[in-house]
């Protein structure tokens, strides 16, 4: 069983142990609804009940053992974590962040290997795809149809058509 990181505990809210979560997902509310156990360590070695709500974008977590804004506020910067057999089916054309991560970027004009895709920033209108390239540099690609022509999880590729400018 592997562990997938959702989100950061960035702040404290009210006085009974809730925390403020930012959420490594465009989906919100889809995560909000279906967190019901959540690790606070990669290894996932204490299981912790939670129970969630959206506020403003963010997360409020009520976490099981929590019941008081000091033991909340221990938690402050800690990352959260759940089980992968607890994510969702995506749809067509979605892919987990996680499994794009380390894929060789492939120019589909030549075939030619760029780089190695190794951050995806959320930039709010899109997401951006961080490669360092086969000479170290690193280059940025909008995560947008013009661009990303076809990801390949299983083949470990992802092939782009190169915008004048981009590289």
């Amino acid at each position: 069983m592997q562990s997938v990181l959702i989100g950061q505990i960035v702040n404290v809210h009210g006085i009974k142990g809730e925390v403020k979560v930012y959420p490594y997902t465009d989906d919100v509310e889809s995560l909000a609804k279906r967190l019901k156990t959540i690790y606070l360590d990669e290894q996932m070695s204490k299981a912790y009940n939670v129970t969630c709500r959206i506020q403003k974008g963010m997360i409020l977590a009520k976490i099981s053992t929590i019941d008081t804004v000091e033991k909340a506020e221990a938690l402050r910067n800690k990352y959260i974590y759940i089980s992968e057999k607890d994510l969702d089916t995506l749809e067509e054309d979605s892919y987990y962040v996680k499994d794009l991560i380390g894929l060789d970027v492939i120019d589909i004009k030549d075939n030619n290997l760029i780089g190695t895709l190794d951050y995806v920033f959320n930039t709010g209108a899109n997401d951006v795809y961080e490669v360092t390239t086969t000479d170290n540099k690193k280059v940025y690609l909008p995560a947008i149809k013009q661009v990303i022509k076809k990801v390949d999880i299983k083949a470990r590729k992802i092939y782009v058509e190169l915008m004048e400018g981009l590289i």
